[in-house]
């Protein structure tokens, strides 16, 4: 009897970690005005009411778990809101945003931290405040303070800390969050030289640990240092998705703008 071959069994696909399907949000360009009923409740529609625009539309793709991927675009082209979207901190008007795991958001990373509290205190509640334990928190306390190299600030007041040493704290607490996604809001260009470069080694740490990495920035070194894919946004449409090194030259060419030396 002859033998039957099994036919191999391709494995599926990983699930998106992020998915966004034709998306669109739409803001008012003041606070003003009435809104009756029908414009709140009402039909949506593309088309902008006198005094708002759309920030995205028609914005769909997804991400897969491990994926390093920038974004660029113009200044108010729609960047920082799509990561507010992935953060959940605001909602599409229209279409989808799914995000199936947890999001460590590199975005105002100083915003939440309280003046009066001292640096161990605003550790512990920011932190906590982003999911951990106060197990998790104390386990950890030392690296993070090691890493933002203030151990002799650990008992002052928040507000008595430089900007550059506030940056640190919150970049070292945010960095030590578990969560799979870190999202990165140009926060990297802030601090000196050589607390740069180590916050981006720890970033590729982050990386080669298998986390997703969104970053916004208009450095374009560091969008070509971590990553290997690129989201160009334009006028809030997505233009291109694709390799980073396409969507640089596709985005350096609209614009004019000169490659970065030695890329």
């Amino acid at each position: 009897m002859a033998s039957v071959k099994a036919t191999p069994v391709t494995p599926a696909p990983p699930a998106p970690v992020i998915s966004l399907r034709d998306v669109g949000i739409r803001f008012r360009r003041n606070r003003r005005g009435r809104r009756n009923f029908k414009d709140l409740f009402g039909a949506s529609t593309r088309r902008s009411r006198p005094g708002e625009f759309w920030a995205l539309q028609h914005v769909t793709f997804t991400v897969q778990p491990g994926e390093a991927i920038g974004v660029v675009g113009r200044n108010g082209q729609g960047k920082s809101t799509l990561l507010k979207l992935v953060t959940g901190v605001v909602l599409p008007d229209e279409g989808s945003v799914h995000v199936a795991e947890g999001v460590a958001p590199l975005i105002e990373i100083t915003g939440g931290f309280v003046d009066d509290l001292s640096v161990r205190d605003n550790v512990y509640l920011t932190a906590g405040l982003h999911g951990m334990t106060r197990k998790q928190i104390t386990a950890r306390f030392d690296e993070i303070i090691e890493f933002a190299e203030i151990a002799d600030f650990i008992d002052t007041p928040y507000k008595h800390l430089s900007s550059g040493m506030k940056v640190r704290i919150a970049f070292a607490v945010i960095s030590r969050l578990e969560e799979p996604i870190l999202l990165v809001d140009e926060v990297l260009a802030v601090g000196d030289k050589a607390f740069r470069e180590k916050c981006y080694r720890r970033i590729e740490e982050l990386l080669a640990g298998g986390r997703t990495l969104f970053i916004v920035s208009h450095n374009e070194r560091d969008l070509r240092r971590f990553c290997n894919r690129g989201l160009y946004l334009d006028k809030g449409d997505l233009v291109l998705d694709g390799p980073i090194t396409d969507v640089l030259a596709r985005y350096n060419a609209d614009y004019g703008v000169k490659p970065a030396a030695g890329t």
